[in-house]
């Protein structure tokens, strides 16, 4: 299908909403945590990703379970626990992953290869 004028981006690019939704800023450090690593509290996940701040982590994670990729589980404790984990369908995202590592560690020497050819060339 070519697009035209009155396209619009989801049409031209069917797979343009997974990518906003799953490649958004966090959202794969979060959920490639979570996959691998199972079940785990704010701060473990806050301690396993590094840089990201409490902020933005419970905003995305907010996102998350709003899009049904992760669950959140409160334990009515003193004091308070809670857990998230990756649902199913968070988790069917794994192969895709599992793909995109693959073509990480075969491509992205290529890619620094061409960057600094292109460089040079500049």
């Amino acid at each position: 299908m070519r697009a035209d004028a009155s396209t619009t981006p989801d049409q031209a690019c069917p797979i343009a909403p997974v990518v906003d939704l799953v490649f958004s800023r966090w959202t794969t450090p979060i959920l490639w945590a979570l996959n691998e690593f199972g079940r785990q509290r704010f701060v473990e996940l806050e301690r396993r990703i590094g840089t990201i701040t409490p902020k933005v982590l419970t905003q995305r994670l907010r996102q998350l379970e709003r899009d049904g990729l992760i669950t959140r589980t409160y334990h009515a404790e003193v004091p308070p626990r809670v857990e998230y984990e990756i649902s199913d369908l968070g988790r069917s995202l794994a192969p895709l992953f599992a793909t995109l590592a693959d073509w990480s560690t075969e491509n992205l020497p290529k890619v620094e290869e061409a960057r600094s050819a292109y460089d040079a060339g500049s």
